[in-house]
């Protein structure tokens, strides 16, 4: 029987050998879903916006929420604030939610020997972080048009990211193991990514919480991540580099020890499937 490798040069080394394949696979994904629609790929760009219109309504119109970073706060300065944190947690549920049936749904794939199945969580990122980056470009837009300016900190985005990145492909290679020994995973990991939709001031400031409770969201991943890009992209300010160095040790860790985890269980998934 084959061993893999869960060396952390081999998490990389793998998606370096295989990176036409993923994209290959991962240009498949995107353009399957909209296959048959008469838009096709046009619906990736027109769903942030209707989505941008809803919540804006919503939450300012209907609930009057406000963010309260000034005293001349606007609708749309509310809407573009919380589209930030919409379109961030919105890659990390798709990814943890696609995670468990990567393999059960690739059946053909486990069959095949030379077939590398660690990459399909990279498929399943690649093809998400598409519909992200759509979003990201709508936001961008709205903010061009409303405030007719974007902070050059905006560029630092992707570095803010990276920790987020790491720690979703860790749990990508985690759950999609685990969903091929337990099926009941993916009902796990819809309940997880709603709760973390509240739990990482995608809706609210952490300031807005009692001081007791800040500490408790503070120290969640994923509200740094919101955080943060909500400053580097919306506020112009720096991230906190102390705090990122965390973060990026902690997705490190996740990402290595998911990989490695499915590495050392993927042995097993012929016979089971």
């Amino acid at each position: 029987m084959q061993n893999y490798s869960a060396h952390p040069i081999e998490m990389i080394s793998s998606f370096w050998r295989n990176k036409r394949l993923i994209m290959q696979l991962s240009k498949r994904e995107v353009l399957g879903r909209y296959r048959g629609s008469t838009l096709g790929l046009s619906w990736s760009f027109f769903n942030p916006i209707l989505m941008l219109i809803i919540y804006t309504f919503v939450f300012s119109v209907v609930f009057k929420a406000r963010w309260g970073v000034s005293e001349t706060e606007s609708k749309t300065d509310f809407a573009i604030i919380l589209f930030v944190g919409l379109f961030i947690h919105g890659l990390f549920a798709e990814c943890i939610n696609k995670s468990p049936g990567l393999i059960t749904s690739n059946v053909s794939y486990v069959k095949k020997v030379v077939f590398p199945l660690e990459v399909l969580p990279w498929v399943a990122f690649t093809s998400a972080l598409f519909h992200a980056v759509i979003s990201l470009i709508v936001l961008l837009l709205a903010q061009l048009i409303i405030n007719h300016s974007v902070p050059v900190t905006a560029l630092l985005l992707p570095i803010v990211v990276l920790p987020l990145f790491l720690g979703i492909m860790g749990m990508s290679w985690l759950f999609a193991s685990l969903g091929v020994y337990l099926r009941d995973i993916s009902q796990i990991t819809v309940m997880f990514s709603t709760v973390m939709l509240f739990m990482s001031a995608v809706f609210f400031p952490i300031t807005a919480l009692p001081e007791k409770y800040q500490f408790w969201i503070r120290i969640n991943p994923l509200a740094y991540i919101i955080e943060q890009s909500r400053n580097v992209l919306i506020f112009g300010e720096l991230p906190d580099l102390k705090t990122w160095i965390v973060m990026f040790f902690i997705g490190s860790v996740v990402a290595w020890c998911g990989f490695a985890w499915f590495q050392k269980t993927r042995k097993g998934f012929a016979d089971v499937l």
